[in-house]
């Protein structure tokens, strides 16, 4: 199957990176690279782009994609977690923007091989970087009940965490789990009827919950966001896609904090911490997909838009 990613937000996205011609950029989330090759689009022959993604199939694509641009562009497959020490073997320190997609892609979705899909029958797998060995299989399957409860109900918000996991431990006794039909139909049996009707497919807080749980998404954001933003310029800017209410929480918060990392009393008249704003929220609410986007790319009607610029070294001084 060709790896075909219709990005999200491109033009909102990069316009609000303020693209520099002679500018350095990384996506570390490449996918097909229609980030990328609007970015590169806009470079001189000084700019230079970074490409990052753990799939092997979207280094594949994104190669080919922006292969016109030459040595403007390098590819790393790779987490977008390692990008400060990934940029510092490559003898760059700083950059002019950042870009991070975290949405799964089409091509992940519509290849049922992946197991990424509830509306297709395959393999448990759910592995955005397949060299690793925890799949959805092994979640499913060995995962104490307790352990499966928290997972649906943190991640997939799912409001009958409980009676899923409890159905699934008592399926599995009987025989492993195998495929994602099967894991569908117990989840359906977990789930009263009359609520199986409402707000989508049954299975899609579930499949949201395990996936984020084997690919370690929330985690990974978490732990990285202070690092992307101490890699940017002065001025450089990062530009985050999210596209569920916890990845949208992870970056609002951090945006937030970063800005005004103050941890003094609120009945203080002046900040006795020390802690200094590394920069500025650009987005104070998110920019979301217009009504033709959302009609033309339904997958793209949760996506959500933020973007944080850094300050330059005298700002953060004397602020």
């Amino acid at each position: 199957m060709e790896f075909a990613h219709t990005p999200v937000l491109l033009q909102e996205t990069v316009d609000g990176l303020n693209v520099k011609p002679d500018g350095i950029y990384v996506d570390g989330t490449l996918g097909g690279g229609g980030h990328a090759y609007e970015i590169c689009r806009r470079l001189d022959t000084k700019g230079s782009m970074v490409g990052i993604d753990q799939d092997g199939a979207a280094i594949e694509a994104a190669s080919v994609r922006l292969k016109d641009f030459g040595e403007k562009v390098t590819i790393i497959r790779s987490n977008y977690r390692d990008m400060k020490s990934l940029l510092h073997e490559m003898g760059i320190d700083r950059v002019d923007g950042i870009v991070l997609d975290l949405g799964v892609s089409s091509y992940q979705v519509d290849a049922a091989d992946r197991g990424f899909s509830y509306r297709e029958d395959a393999p448990l797998d759910m592995r955005m970087d397949t060299r690793q060995s925890l799949t959805a299989r092994d979640i499913v399957n060995d995962y104490s009940e307790e352990d499966l409860t928290r997972v649906l109900r943190e991640y997939g918000e799912e409001r009958y965490a409980r009676s899923i996991a409890h159905h699934i431990t008592e399926a599995r006794k009987k025989a492993p789990i195998e495929t994602t039909g099967e894991l569908v139909d117990i989840i359906k049996s977990s789930i009263p009827e009359k609520e199986r009707r409402k707000s989508g497919h049954p299975a899609k807080r579930t499949f949201q919950a395990i996936r984020i749980e084997v690919n370690r998404e929330l985690d990974v954001l978490t732990d990285s966001l202070d690092d992307l933003i101490d890699l940017l310029k002065p001025g450089g800017r990062i530009a985050v896609i999210t596209f569920h209410s916890l990845e949208d929480r992870i970056v609002k918060e951090a945006f937030k904090r970063n800005e005004n990392p103050c941890t003094c009393p609120k009945e203080f008249p002046v900040c006795v911490c020390g802690k200094v704003s590394k920069g500025k929220v650009i987005t104070r609410k998110p920019i979301t997909p217009g009504e033709e986007e959302r009609k033309n790319n339904p997958r793209s009607k949760s996506a959500k838009l933020r973007i944080f610029e850094r300050a330059s070294s005298y700002e953060m001084k004397y602020k």
